[in-house]
């Protein structure tokens, strides 16, 4: 692969790591599974147990797992044909990944904060008009 198509790679393959990174820990699909996975983070009897189950709860920690999935399923390497290549496509995707999903929840809350503006407004004209 040409490093041309190794970038165009790098960024359409950081979406699909994004979008499963980002439902799997916020989303409302997965929440019970989450709030089991936050209870068990802090209340594991052991280190490895908590460490385990807060990797469910991180969206950071848990797309480096994503990612090493998509790296073995797409066979994605970048720079490198060797193991070397496979070790610096997964820690790029999982730091595009990332920006991505830095990117979406500034979006998300500007989004509810003008959602917010906009319902105490609509509160001050109903409060004038009546």
């Amino acid at each position: 692969m040409t490093i041309t198509i190794q970038i165009i790679w790098l960024f359409l393959l950081a979406l699909p790591i994004a979008c499963v990174a980002w439902t799997v820990t916020h989303e409302e699909v997965f929440r019970e599974p989450r709030e089991y996975c936050v209870n068990r983070s802090k209340n594991g009897k052991t280190l490895l147990k908590r460490k385990f189950f807060y990797l469910f709860t991180c969206e950071y920690c848990f797309s480096h797992y994503v990612s090493l999935f998509f790296v073995c399923l797409t066979d994605f390497h970048l720079l490198l044909g060797d193991w070397r290549g496979y070790l610096i496509a997964g820690f790029a995707l999982v730091w595009i990944a990332n920006i991505y999903m830095s990117i979406f929840a500034f979006l998300r809350q500007d989004i509810k904060k003008e959602k917010t503006e906009i319902a105490l407004m609509e509160e001050k004209i109903e409060e004038k008009g009546l």
